[in-house]
């Protein structure tokens, strides 16, 4: 496929879908970095204008990347549903984007429109969308998942639990997870990323975690974001485990430089079924992402980071997660370079899995070495949340010590759900309120030093 089209007197010629998707792409350093951006502002443009005639049918007829050569690829195109499809196939990826936008279309049309929209065609209408745009069309989006309580739905907004430790010291750790729970966080999972990630010391972090959920019965589910394959070790030793983390990606190739593949996914998303210890639903995988994972990994295929990030959630939505959340500015200025191209991928990326059918959660974060600073995460945090974002992080002063990058607070949850009138899950939220953290009205109240949670710092 060759498309042409001229701005101003400079006519432009793009070479496939793989390049004019790249080319439409809003300015970010990865693709600067891959050699595929637009040499400019006028060669943007363009891109554009070709792509907004570009019809949806188009996506199937040509993978970005070839179906013989990647198990995503085949994923996409195998579980694509053409009755789902049917009312937009006839549509341009501009046309599209009228018929998202349009006040007829809800939460009910956007839901039964999912299965049918490829990764490739929803990063290809964000492309032609502004930021409001982009905030519009995900908030009208619902998607609820369930495991101890229920994520997702209208008028909440959920929170992980962050509580790193440089050394998985139990106390520290402790700390952190009661300070969270104080502020009326950790309804989405209580999360550790391991300092010391083997086998031995995710079954240790579990079954603390599973101590605190049980000894004071929090509706809410825990999660070490270890490999997939300590997680599976980790079963068979009998450790509680509630979800299996996997950090994937939008190539078969970088899932590969990840040590996984889609079976793998399939044999621990099974394994975690087995054990039956969700409450009021069975999703139990969460994954997480983020632009620039492919070409960090030298696996991008000359396809553009975005659209990569798309395809990525198209891996996700086959296993039926209760969250996924992209870490829009963990890997660095070399993928996103400052606060404006980290605010602009995080609308993306939220938009592009809400229309997927996905329960999007954002870690509104940055590097020490990144253009960007805390007003940059106000500034996104609050657009996404406007855009009914399913769940941020809660990290300790928004200062994770030990993966020594920027994120969010227990404060900022706490803003956030007072400022937009969003209650946690309505299984946790009924927790906070008999366990005297919150009153009726769902405002945090003192906590009394001989609170019960407390204890648990002195133990």
């Amino acid at each position: 496929m060759r498309l042409t089209a001229t701005v101003g007197a400079t006519g432009f010629t793009f070479h496939g879908l793989r390049d004019l998707l790249a080319k439409a792409s809003p300015a970010r350093s990865g693709d600067e970095l891959s050699g595929v951006a637009a040499t400019d502002e006028r060669e943007r443009v363009a891109a554009q204008l070709c792509l907004a005639d570009v019809e949806l049918r188009a996506f199937l007829e040509e993978p970005v990347i070839p179906y013989e050569q990647d198990e995503v690829t085949r994923l996409i195109l195998d579980t694509h549903d053409p009755a789902a499809f049917a009312p937009v196939s006839h549509l341009t990826v501009g046309e599209l984007r009228d018929h998202l936008l349009s006040y007829e279309v809800g939460s009910a049309e956007l839901a039964a429109l999912a299965p049918g929209l490829t990764p490739e065609m929803v990063a290809a209408v964000s492309k032609l969308m502004r930021n409001q745009d982009l905030i519009a069309v995900a908030s009208k989006v619902s998607v609820v998942t369930a495991f101890r309580d229920t994520i997702g739905l209208p008028g909440r907004l959920s929170s992980r639990i962050q509580p790193n430790h440089p050394t998985d010291d139990p106390a520290g750790i402790a700390l952190s997870i009661v300070d969270g729970l104080t502020f009326g966080c950790g309804d989405a999972c209580i999360g550790i990323n391991p300092a010391m990630d083997t086998v031995t010391g995710t079954v240790d972090l579990l079954r603390i975690l599973d101590d605190v959920i049980h000894r004071f019965a929090i509706p809410t589910q825990s999660c070490v974001l270890t490999h997939v394959t300590n997680t599976l070790a980790a079963i068979e030793r009998g450790a509680p485990v509630d979800l299996v983390f996997q950090s994937i990606a939008g190539t078969q190739d970088a899932n590969r430089s990840f040590g996984i593949d889609l079976a793998l996914l399939v044999e621990a998303r099974a394994a975690a079924l087995s054990l039956e210890r969700g409450t009021v639903g069975d999703n139990v995988m969460y994954f997480e992402t983020g632009q620039g994972s492919c070409l960090s990994a030298g696996a991008d295929h000359g396809v553009d980071q975005q659209t990569l990030e798309a395809r990525a959630y198209g891996v996700a939505r086959h296993f039926s997660p209760l969250l996924v959340n992209t870490v829009v500015g963990f890997i660095g200025p070399e993928y996103l370079y400052d606060g404006r191209q980290i605010r602009r991928a995080g609308l993306e990326d939220h938009f592009c899995g809400k229309v997927l059918g996905l329960p999007m959660g954002c870690d509104v974060c940055y590097t020490n070495h990144a253009e960007a600073d805390q007003n940059d995460s106000d500034d996104l945090m609050t657009l996404l949340a406007v855009a009914g974002c399913t769940y941020f992080m809660g990290v300790p002063g928004a200062d994770d010590i030990m993966l020594e990058y920027q994120s969010t607070s227990y404060h900022d949850i706490a803003f956030l759900q007072r400022q937009l009138a969003r209650r946690p899950a309505p299984e946790f939220d009924g927790w906070l309120h008999e366990s005297g953290l919150v009153d009726e009205h769902g405002h945090l109240l003192p906590v009394a030093r001989d609170h019960p949670l407390v204890a648990v710092t002195r133990s």
